[in-house]
């Protein structure tokens, strides 16, 4: 279960262009993921603000890194990402109608 906090933290990572992107790429690597270099050329993208990036997804909790010998792999965390997804969708179309102005 996720808590609206937690959903909110997830969601406002995504939030920038930049974030999105790196982890959309992260998604298409699959359980293996990708070292920062990899990323860097993919996405074209100094490391510096690689790393800045990476952090904050880190810090949301939806990518994991790994160390591999001397190199840092990042993955997604699929839990997280599916809990996410669970919490956007778990209520939709539940039955809440509007409230109308005109009905008081």
């Amino acid at each position: 279960m996720i808590t609206t906090a937690s959903a909110a933290r997830s969601l406002a990572a995504l939030g920038h262009e930049t974030r999105l992107d790196i982890y959309r790429l992260l998604v298409r690597a699959g359980d293996g993921g990708l070292n920062v270099g990899e990323i860097g050329r993919h996405l074209a993208m100094p490391p510096s603000t690689l790393a800045h990036h990476l952090g904050a997804l880190v810090d949301a909790g939806l990518v994991i890194q790994d160390r591999r010998g001397r190199e840092i792999v990042n993955r997604v965390d699929y839990a997280v990402m599916r809990r996410t997804m669970s919490f956007l969708s778990a209520e939709c179309c539940t039955g809440v109608t509007l409230v109308s102005e005109d009905a008081q």
